[in-house]
């Protein structure tokens, strides 16, 4: 029923198409951008829920407080605290690989602002757990969920970073808030996590 509702909302009334050639899989990282508005959250769980699926999705440890808390975590929300130093790549990893399915949802961005540099932990956790990555792109200018390309890490980051760099900047101007839409500067020279 809810996948008939969500279905029914997203390409019925609010007039979205899907264009994705990438196989379903029960293990993957989804990489999902543009990321400039609290849409995007609501876009893509409609879409999911839309195909009788389920996606965890990190999200900054401060949206996770009372009751918005709990529905976040229903949903399958992974709170993340960025001043800790730990390795939650290695957690999800790990987590990934003892999984029958495992799906993540991320927002390699990692803000809805303007950004130069985005967030590489997601290609980490795919490569840590030999998963594709799933390059989906929420392209409000044509209404459509896109995701032509997945990427398996080859080890060769730099390599990846620019195939994942190159495939999203095509999608320049489509985002809700196409001013707060930047592909990666792809600069390597300070670390990689």
């Amino acid at each position: 029923m809810i996948r008939f509702l969500c279905r029914k909302l997203l390409f019925g009334l609010l007039g979205w198409e899907e264009q994705v050639s990438v196989p379903r899989r029960a293990k993957c990282v989804i990489a999902v951008a543009p990321h400039t508005s609290n849409w995007d959250f609501i876009v893509g769980e409609l879409y999911y829920a839309a195909l009788g699926r389920h996606a965890g999705f990190l999200m900054k440890k401060d949206w996770f407080v009372g009751p918005l808390g709990a529905l976040f975590r229903a949903l399958g929300g992974i709170p993340v605290d960025r001043s800790r130093h730990g390795s939650m790549t290695d957690a999800i990893a790990q987590a990934a690989r003892e999984a029958d399915r495992f799906e993540l949802a991320v927002t390699p961005e990692g803000t809805r602002k303007p950004v130069d540099r985005w967030k590489r932990g997601f290609y980490f956790i795919a490569q840590k757990a030999g998963l594709p990555i799933q390059l989906f792109a929420i392209d409000y200018r044509h209404k459509r969920i896109v995701c032509t390309r997945e990427v398996v890490p080859s080890g060769d980051f730099e390599r990846d970073w620019r195939e994942i760099m190159d495939y999203y900047a095509q999608f320049e101007g489509c985002a809700r808030r196409p001013g707060n839409f930047r592909v990666d500067n792809c600069e390597f020279s300070e670390g990689r996590g």
